[in-house]
């Protein structure tokens, strides 16, 4: 059996029978964990194995984990700084900051593998205009060059650690107010405008990126729909202009910010037409059971070999593989100067004041 276009979540921390009978149909092809699945590294793992027994080829398994305040699990996992902490490090030594970004990312993608989970959406590569909230800290850098530096290292990290990087907020969050949560955020600037929000994505694009997830923004300049139900902005410029190969991930569809099109099967119509891989409904089991009984899907085999490449590599999960980890060199280093670079001094703000 191939893997679906969905990605949905699962109630709680080990899995009830509705959770099996959702994650066994067809139309599923990943599940995404959120805090309320986490108790422990041990059950975490054993919930992640459970998933893992359910389907041939396995479910895909992801998760949020960026560092800063989007961390789905603490307690057993490192504490990493917020991105924009590691941008005021390039910023004072170029060398530290790369190997800082370097770390990170292999830090995060270590310690999830360990688990067995085989995708972080990560990294964030909005660029920094002081405008969105909900980006705030998440981001880097407001200057796209050191996005794309910064961006880039931390996905040979995660690489070196056995997991495929997820680039978003395609074609870019930061220079909107609204938060696509809560609200349908429009970005009026014409399409020339947006160059330096594509360049983090044309530069790791170039040095193979996987993963894309889109953003649910309207650009009115470019297509009246969101990006991340746009063919416009999936066909004609990230797979067009920016000859984009991998897999293209939609923000969660039960977000306002894709909810102003449509009920959610018009929603799901809208971005597998736009030429979206894998579709996430997260926290709306009644959005789920809709899409499962109403959703028809045309064989897509191309589609599902790019989501297939995204499985996590590397060695075994579980306890002997987690306590393997955290006794390694690598490990106690990435660990030590990451927990140094998340301590440190206040950082400087974009106009070199106290923030």
């Amino acid at each position: 059996m191939t893997l679906g276009p969905l990605m949905v979540d699962v109630a709680g921390r080990s899995l009830l029978p509705e959770d099996r009978d959702i994650l066994e149909h067809p139309l599923v092809g990943g599940v995404i964990l959120f805090t309320r699945n986490f108790e422990s590294a041990a059950q975490l793992a054993a919930l992640v194995a459970s998933i893992r027994a359910l389907r041939t080829p396995p479910l895909l398994i992801a998760v949020d984990h960026e560092g800063g305040r989007v961390q789905r699990f603490r307690h057993d996992f490192s504490p990493l700084p917020p991105m924009r902490r590691i941008g005021r490090e390039y910023d004072m030594d170029h060398a530290r900051g790369r190997e800082l970004a370097r770390r990170a990312g292999w830090l995060l993608a270590a310690e999830l593998r360990a688990v067995g989970i085989d995708l972080a959406f990560a990294p964030v590569v909005d660029l920094e205009y002081g405008l969105s909230e909900v980006i705030g800290d998440r981001a880097f850098h407001a200057d796209a060059d050191v996005v794309a530096v910064l961006a880039g290292a931390v996905m040979a990290g995660m690489r070196d650690a056995g997991m495929s990087a997820t680039a978003k907020h395609f074609p870019g969050h930061g220079a909107v107010v609204a938060d696509s949560h809560i609200a349908l955020p429009v970005d009026r600037r014409e399409r020339a405008d947006l160059e330096a929000d594509l360049l983090p994505y044309r530069r790791l694009i170039a040095n193979g990126l996987p993963s894309v997830m889109l953003a649910h923004i309207v650009f009115p300049a470019v297509d009246a729909l969101p990006a991340s139900l746009s063919r416009r902005w999936v066909a004609d410029v990230l797979r067009g202009e920016l000859d984009f190969r991998g897999a293209v991930f939609t923000d969660d569809l039960s977000m306002a910010g894709a909810a102003a099109f449509g009920g959610v099967l018009e929603r799901a119509r809208l971005a597998l037409g736009a030429g979206c891989d894998m579709l996430l409904v997260c926290n709306d089991r009644r959005a789920v059971q809709q899409l499962l009984d109403g959703l028809a899907v045309a064989p897509a085999p191309v589609s599902a070999l790019r989501v297939a490449r995204l499985h996590g590599r590397g060695a075994a999960s579980g306890p002997a593989a987690r306590a393997e980890l955290l006794a390694s060199a690598e490990w106690r280093r990435c660990s030590a100067v990451l927990e140094a670079c998340r301590a440190a001094p206040p950082e400087l703000s974009l106009n070199g004041e106290p923030g």
